[in-house]
């Protein structure tokens, strides 16, 4: 048996931390080992794929989620749980745990479960026991009560909104889940072992963490006194999948006639610009469309969190890093896209585009770097302009109005706009091709757009996307570049 000096019992309120010793600890997470050219600061160690098959065996791999609040535990069953994560993380100790084999892990778990119970005359059931030694098997590998959820494909979004309310979103949909926390004292210290993971604290002093799971997930943490009803917890989940435009086109994002559009966009090395709001799915479609480069060109991609999963072999990410506790080290997106330029790319990427980097994107697509890539937030293609005008504005480059949409004309080809409908669908809506400028207005003409007829009772969008009726413009110039099998 393990054995370690006994923890604190858990709290009804988190006090403020003068450190996270304790939640290090407890905390069977490691810092991510990468090679220092690109090394995330915020990247945690979260083992996922260690939930072996015994623990996807013995329960069921995700709770399942409904639109119903969950069944609140009662006083006495909650006093239980605590009583047991207590007294199991002073027999077990976490660290030398996360080292164990899996099934010897969760036989010792169930073992010391089943004596606590005896000791203090637990009435637990047969189904208790095993949801506890569940729930602490992932308290020991994972990160707690959420750790289904980051194994469950169907659900891109894990919102925790303090101890009793975890929202989820699938299929586009918010839904409140089943999962549910002890008590602020365990979300806070779930908050406390990603922070900690990462080099970094959560307290009264340093209230939010930003953060990115060894998976790929993005992470932001805010609690106490920022965040009023208790500690919260949004997780934007790496998506493993990695579709085609064809395949977008078959579920319905975009006709096969925009597939087409765009792949031939691609081929005659054409700047795009992809538009949309929070989670209307513009990472999707920009890995969609890097499917697209020649296997031969030079990719560097730059991010906030690294999402992009390009197939081709010459691949160089590049990820931002947040200023360190004393407040130095901090890399931007506009640091790294002025290294990037000394770095021979043929193709840059850029995740997001936020503020002044924008204007060195601009100059590269205008510099010999075309067939570039980036998002922006915008509603419409037109407001997607606009941003990209009040972003080089940012950069204090002391520019004219007019010399700024000079170069934006000049740069960008296409904007792509994409936008998650009322029924939880992601449909690119508006393909609009630049035209140049005319006296003081840069020219636009749309050619595909999704046109919606109707509402089902159901909430479903009914409609159809439709070609504008007018010849692209960079087909009279690049056909040559296109390939004969579309691919």
């Amino acid at each position: 048996m393990l054995v370690r000096k006994p923890a604190p019992a858990p709290t009804a309120r988190p006090q403020p931390r003068a450190s996270v010793t304790t939640a290090v600890a407890s905390a069977p997470i490691a810092v991510q080992d990468m090679p220092a050219a690109h090394e995330p600061v915020a990247t945690v160690r979260v083992p996922v794929a260690a939930a072996s098959a015994v623990s996807r065996q013995a329960a069921p791999a995700t709770p399942r989620a409904t639109g119903r609040a969950s069944q609140a535990l009662t006083p006495e069953s909650l006093n239980q749980r605590r009583l047991i994560r207590t007294q199991l993380f002073e027999q077990i100790d976490p660290l030398k745990a996360a080292r164990m084999e899996r099934d010897r892990l969760r036989s010792q778990i169930d073992s010391v479960i089943r004596r606590i119970a005896d000791e203090h005359r637990l009435h637990l059931s047969s189904q208790e026991e095993e949801t506890i030694s569940r729930q602490m098997f992932d308290e020991m590998i994972g990160i707690g009560p959420i750790q289904p959820l980051l194994e469950d494909d169907t659900v891109n979004d894990i919102l925790v909104n303090g101890p009793h309310q975890v929202f989820i979103e699938r299929f586009g949909k918010l839904e409140l889940s089943q999962v549910s926390f002890l008590d602020e004292e365990h979300v806070f210290n779930t908050a406390q072992r990603i922070a900690a993971a990462v080099g970094r604290r959560i307290d009264e002093a340093n209230p939010m963490v930003d953060a990115r799971l060894a998976d790929g997930s993005r992470v932001n943490v805010i609690t106490h006194p920022l965040a009023l009803r208790g500690t919260t917890i949004s997780i934007r989940k790496f998506m493993r999948r990695n579709l085609a435009l064809e395949s977008l086109a078959e579920r319905g994002a975009m006709s096969m006639d925009m597939a087409d559009l765009l792949t031939k966009a691609m081929q005659a090395r054409l700047n795009i610009v992809v538009s949309g709001g929070t989670g209307a799915g513009k990472t999707t479609l920009l890995n969609a469309l890097s499917q697209k480069i020649d296997p031969t060109e030079r990719i560097i991609t730059i991010e906030d969190a690294a999402e992009l999963q390009l197939q081709q072999e010459h691949v160089i990410t590049l990820e931002t890093r947040p200023e360190s506790a004393e407040g130095t080290g901090k890399v931007d997106q506009r640091d790294l896209m002025r290294n990037s330029l000394r770095m021979r790319p043929d193709r840059i990427i850029l995740g997001e585009v936020r503020g002044g980097e924008c204007f060195d994107m601009l100059q590269a697509m205008n510099t010999g770097h075309d067939g570039s890539l980036c998002t922006v937030h915008a509603n419409t293609p037109r407001d997607a302009l606009l941003r990209l005008e009040n972003m080089v504005m940012m950069a204090n480059m002391q520019l004219p109005l007019m010399a700024i949409r000079r170069q934006i004309a000049s740069a960008v080809d296409l904007v792509v706009q994409i936008e998650r409908m009322r029924d939880g669908a992601r449909r690119v809506v508006s393909i609009v091709e630049l035209g140049g400028m005319e006296e003081d207005v840069i020219q636009t003409q749309e050619l595909f757009a999704f046109r919606t007829r109707s509402i089902s009772h159901a909430g479903q969008v009914i409609g159809e996307h439709v070609s504008g009726g007018v010849r692209p413009l960079f087909y009279a110039d690049k056909a040559h570049l296109f390939k004969q099998d579309g691919h």
